[in-house]
């Protein structure tokens, strides 16, 4: 395995739970259309393997081979076979000689398109593989000023977790850095597996890029590509998106 952030599936599923709802949003979501769901970002499957199990299709992509392989194992832990398929690819450019009727990006993987025109080749891509009137939905974190400066070169323990299966530990820290600018942040993520009497057996530093969005920014984006906003909620609830909110769902269609 090399050192990107996506290379260690196992400790990424231990780290990264998601977020409250989103899991239930997207199925839901998956649910109330007809026809086959694409998932961008897939990872290892946190949402994939929730829609398959309501019998829905669903096509999950993503373009790291460790977490893809990951997924399999679960899917086929999880006894889901015909309604669900892993794919390695990038968002930006895959290519399916079939269309969906919802095509959706979860846990904030848009913020993985570090220019402007990535953001819009792969909202174009998507316009192209969507079915008419077919929906798009994703999420992003809101990116406030004030956080971004208190936030910006510093260290912060993200916690102490259990491994499933041992009785060793995993001691997560994120150091992050931000370009205002360029509206880039720089995550560098350090894993510590630990034993049972506190010393450091395996130790794996990982470094990850997000360039944050602002909602009018990605409100625009979509427009620019052809989509029409339906929805706009704080979280995963659909509490509708304010000032306050710190989280940005979007579900628009192709006009």
């Amino acid at each position: 395995m090399g050192d990107s952030h996506y290379d260690w599936p196992d400790y990424y599923d231990i780290v990264s739970s998601g977020l409250e709802h989103d899991v239930e949003f997207y199925v839901n979501l998956a649910e109330e259309v007809e026809g086959k769901v694409l998932e961008l970002g897939c990872g290892t499957g946190r949402v994939t393997i929730p829609i398959a199990r309501s019998e829905k299709e669903i096509v999950g992509l993503d373009s790291n081979p460790f977490m893809l392989d990951k997924g399999k194992r679960k899917g086929k832990m999880a006894r889901i076979g015909d309604h669900m398929q892993f794919v390695e690819g990038d968002m930006r450019e895959f290519r399916f000689r079939e269309t969906f009727s919802l095509i959706i990006i979860p846990y904030r993987s848009f913020l993985h398109l570090l220019t402007v025109q990535e953001q819009l080749d792969t909202l174009c891509n998507i316009y192209r593989h969507l079915s008419p009137g077919g929906l798009i939905a994703l999420n992003v974190f809101v990116p406030h000023i004030k956080n971004l400066y208190e936030e910006d070169d510093k260290s912060s323990t993200r916690g102490i977790y259990d491994i499933p299966g041992s009785e060793d530990r995993l001691a997560v820290w994120d150091y992050t850095r931000f370009d205002h600018f360029m509206q880039i942040a720089e995550i560098i993520r350090q894993y510590e597996r630990l034993s049972v009497k506190g010393e450091v057996i395996q130790r794996i530093i990982s470094p990850l890029h997000i360039r944050y969005v602002y909602p009018f920014e990605l409100h625009h984006l979509l427009k620019l590509s052809g989509f029409k906003v339906l929805q706009k909620y704080g979280d995963f609830h659909k509490t509708p998106f304010g000032p306050e909110s710190t989280e940005l769902i979007i579900v628009a269609r192709k006009e």
